[in-house]
């Protein structure tokens, strides 16, 4: 799967700030680092399937493919999901929060799974509040999910 370079989608300026908190022009707004988070939910249950990170390239990719295409922090690369497993997410619409610094991503999820260690979700543990977690060494997680893939089959580890 070949991802296309960046097209020269424009944004709005971020100059005017209530412009930016009421006017129909988008004016993401990128961190120090260059990036926007962007959460990723089913279209469907909208249920949360990943955090992310997008990019001025990958976002802009992203409105130009219809596929979600983030900003690998960890590899500092594009990151075009599902290229080497093929769980792409096909995106059916992206909001964005009043200063624009936000997005949320609905997409269809193709495959077994957006999590890169083997669930449909990478929300599968929960945390319990104090009063509910038991006295242990370290804070405790309930896992909610099961895997849904083989992450070493899938990326071949």
């Amino acid at each position: 799967m070949t991802t296309p370079a960046a097209t020269n989608i424009p944004f709005a300026s971020r100059d005017d700030r209530k412009a930016v908190e009421s006017a129909l022009a988008f004016a993401p707004k990128f961190d120090d680092n260059g990036l926007i988070v962007a959460i990723a939910t089913d279209h469907l249950t909208n249920e949360v399937l990943m955090v992310a990170y997008m990019n001025e390239e990958s976002l802009r990719m992203t409105l130009e493919i219809g596929d979600a295409v983030y900003y690998s922090r960890s590899r500092q690369e594009i990151w075009h999901k599902g290229a080497t497993s093929g769980h792409v997410q096909k995106v059916k619409s992206i909001s964005t929060d009043c200063d624009q610094d936000a997005l949320v991503l609905k997409v269809e999820q193709i495959g077994a799974g957006c999590c890169h260690v083997g669930y449909p979700s990478c929300f599968y543990r929960d945390v319990p509040l104090a009063k509910d977690a038991a006295d242990s060494e370290s804070y405790p997680l309930t896992q909610t999910g099961d895997q849904s893939y083989d992450p070493n089959e899938v990326y071949k580890k």
